[in-house]
Formats: C-alpha cells, structure tokens, sequence
C-alpha cells in the first residue's frame, strides 16, 4: 500500500480527516494540535515513519525501510 492507497482506505473506512497527516497526500493545514503520521524521517534518508503529533512535537512510533510497511503502521494505528 502506498500513500495513496492508505488515504483513499482512511476515508472509506470513515477516519476524520484531521485525526491524520500522510505526507504529500494529505496534509491538514493549520496543522490540528495532534494527529497520527506517516512521512520520510526528516534526519534519515530512505527511512519512513509513522508516529504521533502533540503540540508541536513528532514523535515516530516506527522506523522503515519501506513507504509500505508505514503505511501499514499508520493503517494499523488508525484502525486498530
């Protein structure tokens, strides 16, 4: 699953739109004060994360290698 695919499966499965940010795809603007994420780790080239956002602060749940595999971790974060 790509990010494209992810958001498209957030909204078909009713998730609000401000509970999350999916870089390049959806992003949310202003910024809610907190949300779920996934997005490229800013200090790591070709790793993704996807973590949680708090007043102001990224917090990654977890690191891949794979913009699937995160995407997976949001979907599963999201969803349960």
């Amino acid at each position: 699953m790509n990010r494209r695919a992810l958001h498209a499966a957030l909204r078909a499965r009713g998730v609000a739109d401000g509970h999350y940010f999916i870089e390049g795809v959806h992003e949310p603007r202003p910024l809610p004060p907190d949300f779920l994420y996934v997005r490229r780790a800013p200090h790591a080239p070709g790793v993704w994360e996807a973590g949680a956002y708090e007043r102001g602060v990224w917090e990654a749940v977890t690191h891949r290698s794979d913009e699937a595999e995160a995407c997976a971790d949001l979907l599963r974060l999201l969803t349960g």
